[in-house]
C-alpha cells in the first residue's frame, strides 16, 4: 500500500481524504496503539483524525500502525528458545548434557554417565528439543511481566502529511532526483512509485545512472518514451534492470526475450545515442560480453533504419575498433606518459578525480604540475558527491593506513596492508583546501538559520545508498550514535523460504589491539554476564535469538554477527532482519519490546557472515559505529569463531578511517549563514533543522532535513 510506503519511508502520515465527522475516538485508540510501540502522533495529526468520519478515521489508523510496526519489526512474533531469557538460561555444556540425558531417556530410559559417554559422537540437532521451540510465543509473554516503562525508552513522532498523491510525487521526485546513489531498498521504492506517478510530474534532472534505469525500466514495460539516456551503457543498464539483473553491472544478468515493440525502443535509443555522438562507442568494450547478448536478444540486423545501433554490436564483437577515454588512459599509464593519462581524463572529470590519486602517485617531478592542473580543472565540472568522496579519500593520505579495506557495492569487503607510496603533504593540504572551496561554493545560500541537533554531527555523508541498508534508524557505513542504557540487547529475527535454514546470532568480543577477548554464541551460551537466547534451527514460522550485553563488560569493542549456519542466504530467505534493543537493569518485560527498539535493519547481503555494527566504549560511554559488511565465509557451518580474525581486521580498518560527516558541511556552512545546535527551545522564526529526527514545534516555514533527506544536503 502506497501510504504505508509513504510512512516507513518518511515518518509522514498521508491526511485522510474521506468524509469528515468525529473520529475523536479513533484518534484516542491510535495514540495509545502508537505508544505501545514507540511511536507517538504529532497535535496536527491527531486533530486531523478526528475530524474525519470513524470509518476513514478507522482505516488511515489501522495503516499507521500496521506501517510503524513492520518497520519496528513488531510485526512477527519474537519468541526466545529459552522462555525466561535473559533468566534461567543454562551453562552451555550443561544444557547439552541435559538434551543427550533426553536423546537416552527416549530410547531405553535407563541414564548412566557410561551411557551417555558410549553414544560416541552426537548430532545436535538430531537431539529431543533442540533448535525447536518447546513452548508458544503466547507461554512466553505469559512467563513475562509487563515491560516495566524506563526513563529511556524511545519515543518517536509522526507528522501529518498532504494527501497520499502529493506525498508520493514529492518522494518519488525526491528519489529520482537524487545525487548519490540508492540502496536496494530505495530503488524497489523509486520502481513502485515509478509506476504510482507514471502520468504526474516528472524530474527534471536523474543524476545516478541506475535511479535512470529503474525508471527507464517502468516505461519502457509500459511503452512510455525514455528519460535520460545519453550513453550507451544507459540501455545496456535498462536491459539488465528489465530481466531482474544487476543495473550496474557489477554481476552477470540472464537477459530475458524483448517484445518486438521494446526492441525498437531500445535499439532507438541506442541509435540515437550514437548517431549524437560516436564517440559514446568507447564505452561499449568495457562491457563487450553483455553486449553480445543482448545482441542476441535484440536482433540489430533485422531494423536498417537504426545503422547506428549497429555500430555497437560490432564493437562488441571485435569487428570495429573505438577504444575509450580509460583505455586510451591506461595505455598511456603502462607506457610512462602519466601527463598524457590526466590529459585524456580531462574530457571525464568524474574519472579523472577518482584516478587522481594513481596519477598524482606515478607522475615524475616534471609531470606533477600538469597533473595537478587537470585536477584542480575538474573540480568545477565533477559532481559534489565525487568532489566529497576525494575530500575523505586525500583526508585519510596523510598518515599512511595499517590496513585498507576494500568495500564493495554489494557490500563485501577485504582487507590488504596500505602499499601507496605516501603523497606529499603541501600537495594533500593544497589540494583538501580547493576541495574546501568548491564544496562551499556549491552549497545553498541559506536565507534562514541553521540549526542542527548535536546527535546529527557524527552521522556519515550518505555518499551512497550502497553503504547502508533499509529499515529503522539506520545509519550509513561509518556513523556513530550514542547508546544510552545499562544493556543492550541484540536480536536477528529471519523465516525461511523453501528450505531448512539456521541462522545464528553470535557476538564477537575485541580487546583495545583488536584481540578477541571472549565470544558468545549458541557453543557458548554465556560468558562475564553475556547472555545468549538459545539456538533455534529451523524457521518456518519465523525464528528469533537474542543476546543480552551489559555495559560494563570487559571489552573495547562489541561486535555482534549473523553466521549463516545452514540453508538460504540473506537473499533467498523470506525475511531477515538484525537489531539491538536498549534496557534498564531490571526492567521487566518480553525478550521484544518495540519501545525499547533503537535501530532495526534489513539483511540483504551477499556473504554468509553480516557485520550490521559495532558498539565501541569510549571516554563518554558507548557508541554504536555502523558496518553493513558482509564476509564471504563458507557455504555451511559457519561460526564466530571461525571468523574472529576477518572480523577483527575488518573491524580494526573502518574504526581508523575517518569519514567526512555532517559536522564537515555544517562547518563549511559557518562563515555563510547563523548555525546554532538545537538545544529543545523553540525558534523565534523559520529555520532550515539539520537533526536525526524533526521535532514538533518548529515554526511554519521551517525546512527540515532527517534522516530520509540527508542526502538532499549532498550538492550537486
Amino acid at each position: 500500500m502506497l501510504e504505508k510506503l509513504i510512512i516507513q519511508k518518511t515518518l509522514r502520515v498521508p491526511a485522510g481524504t474521506g468524509p469528515a465527522g468525529d473520529g475523536t475516538p479513533v484518534a484516542r485508540q491510535l495514540d495509545a496503539a502508537l505508544l505501545e510501540v514507540g511511536f507517538s502522533a504529532s497535535r496536527a495529526l491527531l486533530e486531523h483524525l478526528g475530524a474525519l468520519a470513524p470509518g476513514p478515521a478507522t482505516d488511515l489508523a489501522a495503516t499507521v500502525v500496521s506501517a510503524v510496526r513492520e518497520l519496528v519489526g513488531d510485526h512477527v512474533q519474537h519468541n526466545a528458545y529459552f522462555i525466561g531469557f535473559p533468566n534461567g538460561v543454562p551453562d552451555t555444556l550443561e544444557f547439552w548434557t541435559d538434551r543427550l540425558r533426553a536423546a537416552v531417556l527416549a530410547g531405553s530410559g535407563t541414564v548412566t554417565e557410561a551411557r551417555l559417554r558410549d553414544l560416541g559422537g552426537v548430532n545436535l540437532l538430531d537431539l529431543p528439543g533442540y533448535g525447536t521451540y518447546q513452548h508458544t510465543y503466547a507461554e512466553l509473554l505469559a512467563a513475562h511481566d509487563a515491560l516495566v516503562t524506563g526513563a529511556g525508552d524511545r519515543l518517536t513522532l509522526l507528522r501529518l502529511g498532504d494527501p497520499a498523491d502529493v506525498e508520493a510525487e514529492r518522494l518519488y521526485l525526491a528519489l529520482a532526483q537524487s545525487t548519490t546513489p540508492l540502496g536496494e531498498a530505495d530503488l524497489a521504492i523509486l520502481g513502485e512509485l515509478a509506476v504510482a506517478c507514471l502520468d504526474g510530474a516528472q524530474p527534471t534532472e536523474i543524476p545516478v545512472r541506475e535511479n535512470r534505469a529503474v525508471l527507464n525500466g517502468i516505461r519502457l514495460v509500459l511503452g512510455r518514451p525514455l528519460l535520460g539516456v545519453d550513453t550507451t551503457t544507459d540501455v545496456l543498464r535498462l536491459a539488465c534492470q528489465v530481466s531482474d539483473g544487476d543495473a550496474a553491472l557489477l554481476t552477470p544478468t540472464r537477459l530475458r526475450a524483448f517484445r518486438r515493440p521494446e526492441r525498437r525502443m531500445l535499439l532507438a535509443a541506442l541509435d540515437e545515442v550514437v548517431r549524437a555522438d560516436p564517440r559514446k562507442l568507447g564505452d561499449v568494450s568495457r562491457h563487450a560480453e553483455p553486449w553480445k547478448r543482448l545482441g542476441e536478444r535484440l536482433h540489430p540486423h533485422e531494423y536498417a533504419q537504426w545503422p547506428h545501433a549497429r555500430r555497437v554490436f560490432a564493437v562488441a564483437r571485435g569487428e570495429r575498433r573505438a577504444p575509450g577515454l580509460a583505455g586510451r588512459a591506461e595505455t598511456a599509464i603502462r607506457a610512462g606518459d602519466v601527463a598524457t593519462a590526466a590529459t585524456v581524463l580531462s574530457a571525464a572529470p568524474g574519472l579523472l578525480l577518482r584516478s587522481a590519486d594513481r596519477l598524482l602517485r606515478r607522475a615524475s617531478d616534471s609531470e606533477r604540475a600538469t597533473v595537478t592542473a587537470a585536477v584542480t580543472g575538474a573540480l568545477g565540472s565533477a559532481s559534489g558527491r565525487v568532489l566529497l568522496s576525494l575530500r575523505e579519500h586525500v583526508d585519510n593520505r596523510l598518515t599512511p593506513e595499517p590496513a585498507r579495506m576494500y568495500a564493495s557495492r554489494s557490500r563485501t569487503a577485504w582487507v590488504g596492508p596500505d602499499e601507496r607510496p605516501p603523497l606529499p603533504v603541501d600537495l594533500i593540504l593544497e589540494l583538501s583546501a580547493l576541495l574546501d572551496e568548491r564544496i562551499s561554493a556549491r552549497l545553498p545560500e541559506l536565507d534562514r538559520p541553521l540549526v542542527v541537533d548535536p546527535a546529527v554531527l557524527d552521522v556519515a555523508l550518505p555518499l551512497s545508498g550502497r553503504a547502508s541498508e533499509g529499515g529503522f534508524a539506520v545509519l550509513p557505513r561509518g556513523s556513530r550514535a550514542a547508546v544510552p542504557g545499562e544493556v543492550l540487547r541484540f536480536f536477528t529475527h529471519w523465516r525461511q523460504s523453501s528450505r531448512r535454514t539456521d541462522y545464528d546470532l553470535s557476538v564477537l568480543l575485541l580487546d583495545d589491539g583488536f584481540r578477541t577477548a571472549g565470544q558468545v554464541s549458541w557453543t557458548n551460551l554465556r560468558h562475564h554476564g553475556l547472555v545468549h537466547s538459545g539456538d533455534v534451527t529451523d524457521a518456518r514460522d519465523g525464528a528469533t535469538e537474542f543476546i543480552d550485553v551489559p555495559r560494563t563488560v570487559d571489552a573495547r569493542y562489541v561486535v555482534p554477527q549473523v553466521n549463516i549456519y545452514a540453508g538460504e542466504s540473506f537473499d533467498e530467505v523470506a525475511e531477515s532482519m538484525f537489531g539491538y534493543q536498549v534496557r534498564a537493569p531490571g526492567q521487566a518485560g518480553a525478550p521484544f519490546d518495540a519501545r525499547t527498539v533503537r535501530a532495526r535493519s534489513q539483511l540483504r547481503g551477499q556473504g554468509r557472515v553480516a557485520l550490521p555494527v559495532v558498539f565501541v566504549r569510549d571516554g563518554h560511554g558507548w557508541q554504536a559505529v555502523w558496518l553493513h559488511l558482509y564476509l564471504g565465509g563458507t557455504p555451511s557451518f559457519n561460526r564466530v569463531e571461525n571468523n574472529t580474525f576477518t572480523t577483527a581486521d575488518r573491524v580494526r580498518a573502518l574504526m581508523e578511517r575517518r569519514h567526512l560527516t555532517v559536522s564537515y558541511l555544517v562547518d563549511r556552512w559557518r562563515p555563510r549563514a547563523e548555525v546554532t545546535m538545537w538545544t529543545g527551545d523553540r525558534p523565534a522564526g523559520p529555520v532550515v533543522f539539520v537533526g536525526l529526527d524533526a521535532p514538533e514545534d518548529l515554526p511554519d516555514g521551517s525546512e527540515v532535513y532527517t534522516l530520509d533527506r540527508l542526502s538532499a544536503l549532498i550538492p550537486a
